[in-house]
Protein backbone atom coordinates (compact mmCIF):
# COMPACT_ATOMS: atom_id res chain seq x y z
CA UNK A 1 0.00 0.00 0.00
CA UNK A 2 1.37 3.39 -0.98
CA UNK A 3 -0.62 6.60 -1.15
CA UNK A 4 0.55 10.21 -1.45
CA UNK A 5 0.18 12.65 1.41
CA UNK A 6 -1.00 16.04 0.15
CA UNK A 7 -0.89 18.53 3.02
CA UNK A 8 0.50 22.05 3.32
CA UNK A 9 3.68 20.79 4.95
CA UNK A 10 4.21 18.01 2.39
CA UNK A 11 3.60 20.46 -0.48
CA UNK A 12 6.15 22.88 0.98
CA UNK A 13 8.74 20.07 1.15
CA UNK A 14 7.99 19.18 -2.48
CA UNK A 15 8.41 22.75 -3.72
CA UNK A 16 11.60 23.27 -1.73
CA UNK A 17 13.59 20.14 -2.51
CA UNK A 18 11.91 17.84 -5.07
CA UNK A 19 10.81 15.47 -2.28
CA UNK A 20 7.45 13.70 -2.17
CA UNK A 21 5.66 12.27 0.87
CA UNK A 22 3.79 8.95 0.93
CA UNK A 23 1.92 6.90 3.50
CA UNK A 24 3.23 3.34 3.21
CA UNK A 25 2.70 -0.07 4.80
CA UNK A 26 4.31 -0.36 8.24
CA UNK A 27 6.23 -3.47 7.16
CA UNK A 28 7.72 -1.93 3.99
CA UNK A 29 11.45 -1.25 3.91
CA UNK A 30 13.25 1.49 1.97
CA UNK A 31 14.11 -0.75 -0.97
CA UNK A 32 10.51 -1.85 -1.42
CA UNK A 33 9.30 1.75 -1.19
CA UNK A 34 11.87 2.85 -3.79
CA UNK A 35 10.84 0.06 -6.19
CA UNK A 36 7.13 0.83 -5.72
CA UNK A 37 7.51 4.56 -6.43
CA UNK A 38 9.71 3.93 -9.47
CA UNK A 39 7.25 1.36 -10.79
CA UNK A 40 4.08 3.40 -10.20
CA UNK A 41 5.27 6.80 -11.36
CA UNK A 42 8.16 5.99 -13.70
CA UNK A 43 10.70 8.23 -11.97
CA UNK A 44 14.27 7.81 -10.67
CA UNK A 45 14.42 7.74 -6.86
CA UNK A 46 17.65 8.96 -5.25
CA UNK A 47 16.86 8.55 -1.52
CA UNK A 48 14.12 7.34 0.82
CA UNK A 49 13.64 8.53 4.40
CA UNK A 50 11.06 6.80 6.61
CA UNK A 51 9.26 7.75 9.81
CA UNK A 52 7.07 5.62 12.06
CA UNK A 53 4.13 7.18 13.88
CA UNK A 54 2.39 5.57 16.86
CA UNK A 55 -1.39 5.77 17.16
CA UNK A 56 -2.80 8.49 19.41
CA UNK A 57 -5.27 7.86 22.20
CA UNK A 58 -8.58 9.64 21.63
CA UNK A 59 -11.36 10.34 24.14
CA UNK A 60 -14.82 11.71 23.37
CA UNK A 61 -17.46 12.67 25.91
CA UNK A 62 -21.06 11.95 24.89
CA UNK A 63 -24.41 12.11 26.70
CA UNK A 64 -24.47 8.41 27.40
CA UNK A 65 -20.86 7.42 27.99
CA UNK A 66 -17.19 8.19 27.70
CA UNK A 67 -15.86 6.74 24.44
CA UNK A 68 -12.21 5.79 24.20
CA UNK A 69 -10.29 4.69 21.18
CA UNK A 70 -7.02 4.91 19.33
CA UNK A 71 -6.01 6.11 15.88
CA UNK A 72 -4.05 3.73 13.70
CA UNK A 73 -0.25 3.67 13.66
CA UNK A 74 1.33 4.33 10.26
CA UNK A 75 4.61 4.75 8.45
CA UNK A 76 5.50 7.76 6.31
CA UNK A 77 8.16 7.89 3.59
CA UNK A 78 9.78 11.00 2.12
CA UNK A 79 11.17 10.16 -1.32
CA UNK A 80 13.81 12.32 -3.00
CA UNK A 81 13.73 12.24 -6.80
CA UNK A 82 16.55 12.79 -9.26
CA UNK A 83 17.11 16.27 -10.67
CA UNK A 84 14.50 17.14 -13.29
CA UNK A 85 12.04 14.37 -12.27
CA UNK A 86 8.52 15.26 -11.04
CA UNK A 87 5.34 13.44 -10.01
CA UNK A 88 1.94 14.89 -10.92
CA UNK A 89 -0.69 13.56 -8.48
CA UNK A 90 -3.53 15.40 -10.22
CA UNK A 91 -2.97 14.23 -13.81
CA UNK A 92 -5.80 11.66 -13.86
CA UNK A 93 -8.53 13.58 -12.05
Amino acid sequence: MIEPIVTEKATAITEKGNRYTFRVSPGANKGQIKDAVQGLYGVKVVAVNTMRYDGKNKTRYTKTALLRGKTAAFKKAVVTLAEGETIDFYSNI
